[in-house]
C-alpha cells in the first residue's frame, strides 16, 4: 500500500491552485509518495481522514484527540506548515504514536521581517500618512511626526528562533535591545546585543514591544491589563505570534483610551476576526490577517520542510524538527 499524504485545503488559492510552487510535489513523488488535497475543509481534521492518510500536511485546521484516536487510525505524522502547534493535541499524538513536526527554518526570517515591518510602519506612521494623501489632507503632513529608532528600546517577549532573528534584522537601526525569556541565558543572547530583564521592566522600558513566544499554558493571557498599564504612552505593541497570548479586551481598552501610541496586530483571539471587531474601528492600529509573513520565500521553504518530513517517514527515516521526541522510536513506516 502506497504511503499517502493528505494536504489541508487552506493550502489552495481561490482558483484551486496551490499557494506554494507545485515543483515541491517532486519531493514526494520522487519517493513514490502519493498526495492529494483533502476533500474536507472544516476547522478540524476528521478521524475519517486519519484512517485514510499516513501523514497530514496541515496549515490551520486543528488536530484533536478525536482525530488521532480512532481504532482504524492510519496516520503516523502531522507535519505543520509553520512553527506554532497550539492547534495540535500533542499529548494525544504522542499517546497514539503520531509524530508532530514543525517548520521553524521557513518562518524564522519571514516572521522576523514582519515584526520589522510593523516597527517601521508604526514608527513612520505610514497608515496615518496614507490616509492624509488619500483624503487630500496634505496640509496636515507636518502634524504627524514619526518616531526615530536610533537609541529607542526594542523589546521582545521571547528570544527563540524568531525573536533572535528580529534582533539580528534590527541591528542596523542602533536600537537598545531587551527581552524577557526564562528559557535562555544572558550569555546565549549577548551576541545579539540583548539584555535580559524581567517582564515588568520589559513593558516599562520598551518603545516597541513584540510578542515572539509560543502559545501554551504559561503564556495564555500573559499580556494583560496590568502589563499594558506599565507601558509608556509613546510605546507601540506588536503581536505576530498568537492572539490568545494577549488579553484582547485589555488591548482594546488600552488602545481605545490611547494609553499607548498604537499597535501592529497580525493575530486575534478568535480567527478569522469579524469585520466589526473593535480593533478595526481604531485608527492607531495596523491589522493583518494572520498572514503578514506569507511571502513566496516563506511558503516555499515551509512546504519543502513539510514534504521532506513526509518523505522521511515514508522511507522509514526520522524527520527533522519533531516536537514530541518520545514517539521517534515508534516511527516504523515501511512504505516506499
Amino acid at each position: 500500500m502506497a504511503f499517502r499524504v493528505g494536504i489541508t485545503r487552506d493550502n489552495l488559492k481561490q482558483d484551486g491552485t496551490p499557494i506554494f510552487d507545485p515543483a515541491a510535489f517532486e519531493i514526494l513523488e520522487s519517493a513514490g509518495v502519493e498526495w492529494e488535497f483533502m476533500e474536507e475543509s472544516g476547522p478540524e481534521v476528521s478521524a475519517a481522514a486519519a484512517a485514510k492518510y499516513d501523514a497530514f500536511a496541515v496549515m490551520m485546521p486543528k488536530v484533536t484527540r478525536a482525530t488521532v484516536s480512532g481504532a482504524d487510525r492510519r496516520v503516523k505524522l502531522v507535519a505543520r506548515f509553520g512553527v506554532g502547534y497550539d492547534t495540535v493535541d500533542v499529548p494525544a499524538c504522542s499517546q497514539n504514536g503520531v509524530a508532530l513536526t514543525i517548520a521553524p527554518d521557513g518562518v524564522r526570517r519571514p516572521v522576523a521581517s514582519s515584526v520589522a515591518t510593523f516597527v517601521l510602519m508604526l514608527a513612520h506612521k505610514v497608515p496615518t500618512k496614507d490616509r492624509l494623501v488619500r483624503e487630500g489632507r496634505w496640509q496636515e503632513r507636518t502634524a504627524h511626526f514619526g518616531t526615530g529608532l536610533s537609541g529607542r528600546t526594542l523589546g521582545s517577549i521571547g528570544v527563540g528562533n524568531i525573536g533572535a532573528e528580529v534582533f539580528r534584522l534590527m541591528m542596523p537601526w542602533a536600537m537598545r535591545h531587551i527581552a524577557c525569556d526564562p528559557y535562555v541565558t544572558q550569555a546565549a543572547v549577548a551576541p545579539l546585543g540583548v539584555k535580559l530583564v524581567d517582564i515588568e521592566t520589559l513593558f516599562r522600558e520598551s518603545d516597541f514591544l513584540a510578542v515572539n513566544c509560543p502559545l501554551n499554558d504559561e503564556t495564555r493571557k500573559l499580556v494583560d491589563a496590568r502589563l499594558f498599564g506599565l507601558m509608556k504612552p509613546t510605546a507601540y505593541f506588536i503581536n505576530t505570534a498568537r492572539g490568545p497570548i494577549v488579553d484582547e479586551a485589555a488591548l482594546i481598552d488600552t488602545l481605545s483610551h490611547r494609553r499607548i501610541a498604537g499597535a501592529g496586530i497580525d493575530v486575534f483571539e478568535i480567527e478569522p476576526a469579524s469585520a466589526d471587531h473593535p480593533l478595526m474601528k481604531l485608527d492607531n492600529v495596523v491589522v493583518t490577517p494572520h498572514h503578514i509573513c506569507l511571502t513566496d520565500e516563506c511558503i516555499n521553504t515551509v512546504t519543502a520542510s513539510v514534504f521532506n518530513a513526509c518523505r522521511d517517514v515514508a522511507l522509514g527515516r526520522v524527520p527533522r524538527n519533531v516536537v514530541n521526541q518520545d514517539v521517534i522510536g515508534r516511527l516504523t513506516a515501511t512504505h516506499r
